[in-house]
């Protein structure tokens, strides 16, 4: 062999591995694949940065975020999931409900994937044990059996005289909304109210469904803690205010746009474990070694000036048990 040609053999096997090593990204990629919209997602994903801060990431700097919204339409999240698997993200973040994290885990078995769900994950399938998760999943659970039934009790407090209460779910969310029915007819049984369910999935049924309230006069409006109705909070707030319903939501974001009061879990600091869990993964960790946790913050939020607007008196034990009040 001529001495021009092996080097230019032995060139060429070096120069190989370097150009495999070129095509991999220069900084690992997380794939946040969302059932809603970015809207409603502001101080969200601010919380989920700084989850990623705490492990030593910094969006820009050191990891990218793809980011994939479904405008509440649950028929593109196969899509959008195909979408992140072919950018050959490191890790896939799914939020905004089971039915992200449903498509996720249908779509790879190699990827981490760390889910945020208000349901319980074993009984979704997503894992086969909240203690050691199996295979390539794991999360944040924000779901707790009592928390429907302790926001009707607010409400309730709110409204005592309250006997008849409509309750707003979202059809499209069948997870979802099957839990807060389930969960809203047991504690309505053991109140003593009467409950109407309505659904809506588009801005138009909200507005339709506020127009039946002028006729049927319900003492009290329950919405249920769907991520469409974060993105349609102000529609929500305004037409609440509009014809003098007290209403009570999943999430403090409709309150501080004039809903009346929230109680659910801080999912500020929900998206904060989600940025720390996939921050630790990013790190080497295996999703089999990180239990899913169970978001333990609550808050209760209370908004003064529209009580004030609906002619509502607060009791003061329930001022006094709000972390916030807005005046």
């Amino acid at each position: 062999m001529r001495r021009r040609e092996f080097i230019g053999l032995a060139g060429g096997a070096a120069a190989w591995p370097f150009a495999a090593r070129a095509q991999q990204p220069a900084t690992p990629v997380i794939g946040f694949l969302n059932t809603a919209s970015p809207v409603a997602y502001t101080e969200r994903l601010r919380a989920f940065s700084r989850g990623l801060e705490e492990t030593g990431y910094v969006e820009g700097q050191n990891v990218a975020v793809e980011y994939r919204w479904a405008d509440n339409r649950h028929d593109r999240l196969d899509e959008l999931t195909t979408e992140l698997i072919r950018r050959r993200v490191s890790v896939i973040v799914t939020t905004g409900g089971p039915a992200s994290a449903l498509a996720a885990k249908a779509a790879t078995e190699t990827i981490p994937i760390v889910f945020l769900v208000n349901e319980d994950p074993t009984k979704l399938g997503l894992v086969a044990s909240i203690a050691r998760p199996d295979r390539n999943l794991t999360g944040i659970n924000i779901s707790l059996s009592e928390l429907v039934a302790k926001r009707l009790e607010l409400l309730r407090e709110m409204v005592p005289t309250a006997t008849r209460m409509t309750v707003l779910v979202n059809p499209v969310n069948a997870v979802i909304t099957d839990r807060t029915l389930r969960d809203v007819d047991a504690a309505a049984h053991t109140l003593g109210l009467q409950i109407k369910i309505v659904q809506a999935n588009t801005s138009r049924e909200i507005s339709a469904a506020f127009a039946t309230f002028v006729h049927e006069r319900p003492d009290a409006l329950f919405v249920g803690g769907d991520p469409f109705f974060l993105v349609r909070r102000v529609q929500l707030a305004n037409l609440a205010s509009r014809h003098s319903i007290p209403a009570s939501y999943a999430v403090r974001e409709i309150t501080e746009v004039g809903g009346l009061m929230s109680y659910g879990v801080s999912l500020t600091d929900a998206l904060r474990q989600v940025g720390v869990y996939a921050g630790r993964i990013l790190k080497g960790a295996q999703p089999v070694n990180l239990p899913v946790v169970q978001s333990s913050k609550f808050e209760l939020v209370i908004n003064a000036e529209t009580a004030r607007m609906l002619s509502l008196v607060v009791p003061p034990a329930l001022l006094a048990s709000a972390d916030e009040v807005i005046e």
